[in-house]
C-alpha cells in the first residue's frame, strides 16, 4: 500500500480526547497540525504552520478540560485544515486550500482527482464517519463544535472574546449568548466572526442539525486560550455555561 497518504507509523486520523458517557458530545475539526509526511510541508514554511491557519490554536486543550468536567465525549481531528478542511462540505472551494488568510499553499495547487480523493478518503471520511458512528450508539443530547478564532485577520484586530454560531437552530444558541454577556467583560460575538450555513459548515449541519440533534458551535478568541493557563479559565467558563444553558433550554439538569 505504499500509494496511502498516511504511512503506517502516522497517527490516525481521528483523536478522541475522552470516552465520557455524560450528555455532551464535543468534537474538534482543527485539533492539530499535522501535515502527513508525503505532503512534507506544503510548501509552506513552519512559521506559518504554528498559525490559525493550521489549526485552531488552544481548542483542544481548553476542550479536554471540558469534557473531564463534564463527562463527555471528545473527538478531535489531528491533521492541518491545511491538507484538508473537515468542517467543509466537500463541494467547498476551500475543502483543500490554495491559499489560507494571504498565504499561498504551493502543495494544494493542481491537485489531481486522485490526489483529492486521497485526502478524503484518508482524513475526511474516517473522522466524520467515527463521528457519526459514536452519535449513533452514545444518542447525546448536545453536539458542541468546539473551534478557535484569530485575534487579528488581515490587519484588523478582532473584539470579540468568543462567538456563538448558528444556522436554522438558534434556540440553545441564545441562551448561552445571554450566559456570556452576562460574564463580566466579555464581547460575544453572534454569528461573529463567522457563521453558519450548508455552504460554509459541514460538522454542525450534517451530524447535528439534520438529525434533529440540539447543537452549539463556539469560537473562542485563540490568544486567550493559547497557555495552559487560558485554557483552563475559558474550560472552567464552559464547565459552568453549558450546563445551565442546557437546563434552561431543556428543563433537564446536564
Amino acid at each position: 500500500m505504499t500509494n496511502r497518504l498516511l504511512a503506517p507509523d502516522e497517527p490516525a486520523p481521528v483523536s478522541v480526547g475522552r470516552f465520557g458517557r455524560g450528555k455532551f458530545f464535543l468534537a474538534c475539526d482543527h485539533a492539530g497540525r499535522r501535515i502527513p509526511a508525503k505532503l512534507g510541508r506544503l510548501g509552506v514554511p513552519e512559521s506559518e504552520l504554528v498559525r490559525h491557519i493550521a489549526w485552531d490554536i488552544g481548542i483542544w486543550g481548553t476542550s479536554v478540560r471540558i469534557a473531564r468536567a463534564l463527562d463527555a465525549f471528545l473527538i478531535g481531528q489531528p491533521y492541518s485544515r491545511l491538507v484538508i478542511d473537515n468542517n467543509r462540505p466537500l463541494t467547498s472551494p476551500t475543502l483543500i486550500p490554495e491559499i489560507s488568510e494571504s498565504t499561498p499553499i504551493p502543495g494544494n495547487v493542481g491537485l489531481s482527482e486522485a490526489d483529492r480523493a486521497q485526502r478524503i478518503a484518508e482524513v475526511f471520511t474516517p473522522y466524520h464517519d467515527r463521528i457519526e458512528a459514536e452519535i449513533i450508539a452514545r444518542k447525546p443530547a448536545l453536539f458542541v463544535a468546539m473551534h478557535s478564532f484569530t485575534d487579528v485577520y488581515k490587519g484588523v484586530a478582532r473584539p470579540w472574546h468568543a462567538g456563538v454560531l448558528f444556522n436554522r437552530d438558534v434556540g440553545i444558541s441564545r441562551i448561552l449568548l445571554d450566559l456570556l454577556r452576562a460574564e463580566p467583560g466579555l464581547v460575544v460575538g453572534e454569528n461573529e466572526p463567522y457563521a453558519v450555513s450548508d455552504t460554509s459548515d459541514y460538522s454542525a449541519p450534517v451530524h447535528a442539525e439534520r438529525r434533529g440533534l440540539p447543537y452549539l458551535e463556539l469560537e473562542i478568541r485563540q490568544d486567550l486560550i493559547a497557555t495552559p493557563e487560558g485554557e483552563a479559565e475559558w474550560a472552567e467558563r464552559f464547565t459552568r455555561l453549558l450546563p445551565e444553558a442546557w437546563r434552561r433550554f431543556s428543563g433537564e439538569t446536564a
